[in-house]
């Protein structure tokens, strides 16, 4: 038997962004998302036809309390037109490490198509996210538990995946912000590993001085925290959680 559920993006949902966390285990480190209604399209793909996303490839440190905590090897690239976004991490925590894979097939204009996670360590689990137009359809496998299968019903199809320690995935956030229009720019996103919708919102702090480098500083903003982007041109080369004492650091090896 497949258990079936029902969502539609509302206003009094809240949702969990764990940092250098695992989202079926115990969490120290956890940055608190609160979700408003989605506009009926985003503004900054309104008058935009060519997103920001770039191809890359590379690594990231995850420190908690200044310890390193995990790792991600990420690949991000052309597809058939869209693009394919690849990570792998592994996080260290009390009960073990914890392995956490996720696949992202999106359209050219950066709309998600297709995704796969799956993780291992305490348990077993993984999900395929099908979306269709302005509706995703999560089909859930845990260990010990019977498939279960929820959908989740948008305004818009322009929805961001960030999922729980694919740090990567904000590299993508960050380079859907359209620099030139500028200013405080509202995202729909899903957090597949908590099956939990919500928005985000992203703001330019202009050009930082970061280890002697001009770097892009970004702000994503909750109703409750705030998280600190430095990208270097399309590159993330530094993520900061300060509610969390957290880093992600992008590794020069």
């Amino acid at each position: 038997m497949r258990f079936v559920s029902q969502h539609r993006v509302g206003a009094s949902r809240r949702l969990v962004i764990s940092i250098a966390a695992f989202s079926l285990c115990a969490v120290a480190a956890t940055t608190h998302l609160s979700t408003s209604r989605a506009a009926a399209h985003s503004g900054f793909f309104a008058d935009k036809k060519v997103v920001g996303i770039g191809p890359d490839k590379g690594k990231f440190k995850i420190l908690v309390n200044g310890q390193p905590m995990g790792k991600e090897e990420f690949e991000i690239g052309s597809s058939g037109g869209g693009w394919l976004a690849h990570g792998s991490s592994e996080i260290t925590t009390p009960q073990g490490v914890t392995k956490v894979t996720g696949t992202l097939t999106a359209r050219p204009d950066g709309s998600p198509q297709h995704y796969d996670w799956s993780t291992q360590g305490v348990k077993k689990a993984s999900a395929a996210i099908s979306f269709a137009n302005d509706v995703a359809t999560a089909e859930l496998h845990v260990e010990g538990a019977r498939p279960y299968t929820q959908q989740f019903t948008f305004n818009s199809p322009m929805v961001v995946v960030l999922d729980d320690n694919m740090y990567h995935q904000y590299q993508i956030l960050g380079n859907l912000y359209d620099a030139q229009k500028g200013g405080a720019q509202t995202f729909t996103v899903l957090v597949p590993q908590e099956l939990t919708p919500g928005t985000v919102t992203v703001d330019s702090l202009g050009k930082q001085d970061v280890d002697g480098k001009k770097v892009e500083e970004l702000r994503v903003k909750t109703e409750d925290n705030e998280i600190d982007l430095y990208l270097d041109g399309p590159k993330l080369m530094r993520l900061v959680a300060p509610a969390a004492n957290a880093e992600v650091i992008r590794d020069k090896d």
